[in-house]
């Protein structure tokens, strides 16, 4: 993994990943079972941690929580992690006010706001820690048509209007031999507030800055197309209409039997696999060296254009104390993320996430140890 100083942070994850303040609000849950024996979870201090914050990471967390009370019962001890769905912006607000002993969000936690969070924690400051990742499709129905390819701009121009038609010769071109209907393109967003809208957005505007020119933002600024609720909603349309396209998670994408746009980055065009995701992740660049901190350069991701790595994938924090935590709740904190980066990985894939590849995961642990 390259772990180079990159001083540019794009903006704030606001799905801001697998999106969001909004969209993980959807139940999209599955349950698997995780091989606990190996598990390096002390399981130590108190018995009841609790965070808030982002909804898209809802169904890892409950894997996350559930596979840790089976660690530690088999260890002798009854723990639990409260955690509550209620948006990435109200997490980050929890956890500064010092409501919750982490918080979970879309967004890296900056600015004011983690000069704020240094009172919180005492003696120390408020780390970033990506732990759940999950790659957005783009999501289409087209009568005749199960393999389609599109890059950036071609995306970027579909959902600001400057593409309007199946057969344009934007996307012709990126589908030589391909029968496109000349039939209207319409566009499914997100009308709620929304994370997956607002990654989305960054990433049309690293990847294609020239076409997407209206900014970012939990809310769609492309102008074009019929707005649905929520990650099901999007879907749901996709699936009830020919012609249409969306961006949405890849697992309520898979539910509805929405075929997914392979997208060309510059190297080829790139299928939305299991591995075609973590071959972003793992290449991933980070704003700090060293240990503690991880916040996400995301211009590393969203801009790639390594063969075989998919862009559209989105990163969701653990937003922690490095130190000032009492001993007890220190203790507990470190135990519940060791074991929520290692087994908790386990059968995240059933639920549309991406499980952390091993040197990201061995970059996120040694983080998490150097809390105090």
């Amino acid at each position: 993994m390259n772990l180079k100083r990159n001083g540019a942070l794009l903006g704030a994850l606001a799905v801001g990943a697998m999106t969001l303040a909004a969209c993980g609000s959807d139940d999209n849950s599955a349950s698997g079972g995780a091989d606990t024996s190996d598990s390096t979870a002390t399981c130590e201090g108190k018995e009841r941690l609790s965070g808030a914050g982002s909804s898209a990471q809802k169904n890892a967390m409950d894997q996350f929580v559930a596979t840790y009370i089976s660690v530690c019962q088999q260890q002798g001890t009854n723990v639990n992690v409260a955690y509550n769905p209620t948006g990435s912006g109200d997490g980050r607000t929890q956890f500064v006010a010092g409501q919750v002993d982490f918080a979970g969000s879309d967004s890296a936690i900056t600015g004011e706001q983690a000069e704020e969070a240094k009172t919180r924690c005492v003696g120390g400051e408020a780390w970033n820690l990506p732990l759940v990742f999950g790659p957005v499709s783009i999501a289409y129905n087209l009568d005749g048509v199960d393999d389609l390819v599109l890059d950036a701009p071609t995306i970027a121009k579909i959902f600001n209007g400057g593409i309007n038609r199946w057969n344009d010769p934007a996307i012709a071109a990126l589908n030589e031999g391909t029968d496109l209907p000349d039939s209207a393109i319409t566009p499914i967003f997100r009308s709620d507030s929304s994370g997956t809208t607002d990654n989305v957005q960054q990433y049309l505007g690293v990847a294609a800055p020239q076409d997407w020119t209206t900014g970012a933002g939990s809310d769609f600024t492309g102008g074009v197309g019929e707005g649905a609720r929520g990650s099901a909603g999007v879907a749901q349309a996709v699936a009830g209409s020919a012609g249409t396209v969306t961006y949405v998670e890849k697992s309520f994408a898979d539910q509805q039997g929405l075929n997914s746009a392979r997208i060309d980055t510059g190297s080829g065009p790139v299928e939305l696999t299991e591995e075609t995701a973590a071959k972003v992740i793992d290449g991933a660049e980070f704003v700090g060296e060293g240990v503690g901190d991880l916040t996400l350069d995301l211009t590393s991701i969203f801009g790639t254009t390594e063969e075989d790595a998919y862009p559209l994938v989105l990163a969701t924090y653990e937003i922690v104390c490095s130190a000032g935590y009492d001993a007890d709740t220190s203790a507990a904190v470190k135990s519940f993320l060791t074991s929520a980066a290692n087994e908790g990985q386990q059968g995240l894939t059933e639920q549309g996430y991406v499980p952390l590849p091993e040197s990201f995961k061995e970059k996120l642990t040694a983080s998490v140890e150097a809390i105090s």
